[in-house]
């Protein structure tokens, strides 16, 4: 099993930044896809950003500009720089990875808890 955990969120100032974590643990052979997702109260889940194997990243038109993703496959671990922050950044993210099995053909996407940041005055 696959168990993945992320960490960094809290309260920050309009234009202020914040760094998310994110690490995978278990058995697995390679993580293709590692992506950031956020949810706002009453909204549609949606993606924030995607760092592929190749380090091709894509970024929604929202964030571009402002926020930065990484990965350390040394590590298994993934980041979200987010700077300048703005009020509707505010939600839950999640991080995802989609995670090759290993002896398997199979691709599987894991997710972490979630983690609230909160942008405010």
């Amino acid at each position: 099993q696959v168990h993945v955990v992320e960490s960094g969120g809290g309260l920050v100032q309009p234009g202020g930044s914040l760094r998310l974590s994110c690490a995978a643990s278990g058995t697995f052979a390679s993580i293709n896809l590692m992506s950031w997702y956020r949810q706002a109260p009453g909204k549609e889940r949606e993606l924030v950003a995607w760092i592929s194997s190749a380090e091709i990243t894509y970024y929604t038109t929202s964030v571009k500009g402002r926020f930065t993703m990484s990965r350390d496959n040394a590590k298994n671990t993934w980041y979200l720089q987010m700077n300048s922050l703005k009020q509707e950044d505010t939600a839950v993210y999640y991080c995802s990875a989609n995670v090759q099995i290993k002896d398997s053909a199979s691709n599987i996407d894991y997710w972490g808890q979630g983690t609230q940041v909160t942008v405010s005055s």
